[in-house]
């Protein structure tokens, strides 16, 4: 998709390079002299950090710094956490920025010197510990991951806030020329969402380029993949720039009960490695995933099966089978206005209602069945969150059998995946569920690494990881478990990688986890064990 309103770009870049010019006449972009010196003379015990190029990123380990997050967030950055950065054996920061840090008085067409002037210091910082800087508009002028607040323009689709953007990068290109790309790096927008195309991305990020190099033309750019980082832009390879992912899979892992994300308070607590189930059951017209969710075990009593819906697309009819005895049916088929959905929701891409639900339906299973199968038998595809199983003649509170299904799953599962075995004797130390897709260190190679690594080697592009880690409330055996299997492919990739963050919530100080022994560490509170793997790898 082609940007409205091309130019010559040429002539775009000329007009980037006389407003970033008459931007900044009254400011004083002279980096002090120590800034303009490339080695860490006063540290001369710190080894050299290695060259970094768009072909081959370092692997890099470190951390996002947080200070320039956001507005009503910023503060100085402290060059206590860089010093304790590298004692503890890393060399790497992200630095996460909102652009609206440093512009005066809400006007994004004039900058502040003396903001500039703390990620000045940060720079600095870096140099002097000889840790590598990596700078990131986390919100650019016109976008930004973070919906609090929307950008009112957007980057992807209007030129003049493109124009602004670039006159940024502009600015911060020339600010920081001649400092070694082994020390400093650019890193243009932080995780372009589901709506950016990739032609979008593309017409953007040249635009940025071009004003960087047209003050620094060596300088290293990363680009974040698509999808939120998730997916690598291939198009963008022509730029000359590396490409960053993100470390965050499986989201009920690394975001469980986090706040700012809608739903996570209603997830199961998380187990890694874990096998999930399909959430999703489509009907016969697509064919390679047309599967019944199948219950085999013993059910030695009449059992009501419990159903919770939470989406339907377009039609569904539901049926439930006893040892292929048809012992429930019901139709659902969303539309506008009011019904048994919770939510009418119309998608305009495939013109069809896929309405969100929050419907139990039940299915009493006879005594002495052997396989129960749940099946879409016309229709779409519907999602459903969790099952429950109990003897029909239980009290109503009293507990289930429960089997939570999970939305991570592929949108097209196999077939295999479906089938469950179910163990009505479990205990409640035991999960009387066993079945369904492994998530383990070889799923994440399969779907987080592998796609990554394959764009390195064809594309001759660099990777890494900028972002990952687990909120507080996640368990800490799980998150340890999964930081060190994430870590353990990494290496084997080759990636470096940032946590985030250092210092808070996913962080190895001050995390504020209730399940960890902490260590007095100059101040903090350190998680020793979540240290010690990460430094492992």
């Amino acid at each position: 998709m082609l940007l409205p309103h091309a130019r010559p770009m040429q002539a775009f870049a000329s007009t980037i390079a006389a407003a970033a010019l008459a931007l900044t006449l009254a400011l004083t972009l002279a980096l002090p002299p120590a800034m303009a010196t490339t080695h860490a003379a006063d540290t001369p015990s710190l080894p050299e950090l290695p060259d970094a190029t768009p072909e081959k990123l370092p692997r890099w380990r470190g951390f996002n710094l947080l200070e320039c997050f956001t507005l009503g967030g910023f503060k100085p950055f402290e060059e206590k956490d860089f010093r304790m950065i590298r004692e503890l054996g890393f060399n790497f920061v992200r630095l996460p920025l909102d652009y609206r840090i440093w512009i005066r008085d809400g006007d994004w067409s004039r900058l502040d010197e003396e903001r500039l002037k703390e990620i000045d210091k940060a720079v600095e910082y870096g140099r002097r510990h000889n840790i590598h800087v990596n700078i990131n508009f986390h919100r650019a002028p016109g976008y930004s991951v973070n919906r609090n607040p929307v950008e009112k323009a957007n980057i992807w689709t209007e030129p003049e806030t493109q124009r602004i953007c670039a006159m940024h990068w502009a600015a911060f290109a020339r600010r920081y020329k001649g400092i070694p790309n082994r020390n400093l790096s650019f890193n243009l927008f932080n995780e372009p969402d589901q709506h950016v195309t990739e032609a979008q991305y593309l017409a953007v990020a040249r635009l940025m380029c071009e004003a960087i190099r047209a003050e620094d033309p060596d300088r290293l750019i990363i680009a974040d993949g698509l999808n939120w980082g998730n997916r690598p832009a291939p198009a963008l390879a022509e730029l000359r720039v590396a490409q960053a992912t993100r470390g965050y899979v499986p989201f009920t892992v690394s975001h469980y009960m986090a706040p700012w994300v809608a739903g996570t308070d209603k997830l199961s607590i998380p187990t890694w490695p874990a096998q999930r189930v399909p959430a999703i059951l489509h009907g016969p017209h697509r064919r390679e995933a047309h599967a019944a969710l199948a219950l085999s075990g013993d059910f030695p009593a009449d059992m009501l099966l419990r159903m919770h819906v939470i989406q339907v697309s377009s039609l569904a009819d539901l049926r439930v089978r006893a040892d292929g005895k048809e012992v429930f049916a019901h139709r659902m088929q969303p539309g506008d206005g009011a019904g048994e959905w919770k939510k009418a929701v119309y998608s305009e891409a495939y013109k069809i209602w896929q309405n969100e639900y929050d419907l139990n339906l039940s299915a009493t299973i006879p005594a002495g069945t052997k396989q129960v199968q749940i099946l879409v038998t016309e229709g779409d595809w519907l999602r459903m969150s969790e099952i429950g199983l109990r003897p029909r003649n239980a009290r109503t509170d009293s507990p289930e059998h429960l089997l939570k299904l999970s939305p991570e799953v592929s949108f097209l599962p196999r077939p295999e995946w479906y089938n469950i075995a179910y163990n009505s004797k479990a205990t409640a130390l035991e999960s009387p569920f066993i079945g369904g897709e492994m998530h383990d260190r070889e799923w994440l190679w399969r779907t987080a690494v592998e796609p990554w690594v394959a764009f390195e080697k064809t594309q001759r592009r660099g990777v890494m990881v900028g972002e990952f880690g687990a909120f507080n409330k996640t368990p800490h055996p799980v998150v340890l478990q999964w930081v060190e299997d994430s870590l353990i492919n990494w290496k084997r990739a080759g990636f470096g990688w940032a946590l985030w963050n250092f210092r808070g919530s996913f962080g190895v100080l001050d995390s504020g986890r209730a399940d960890v022994q902490y260590e007095d560490y100059q101040g903090h509170k350190l998680d020793r064990r979540l240290l010690e793997i990460l430094q492992k790898y």
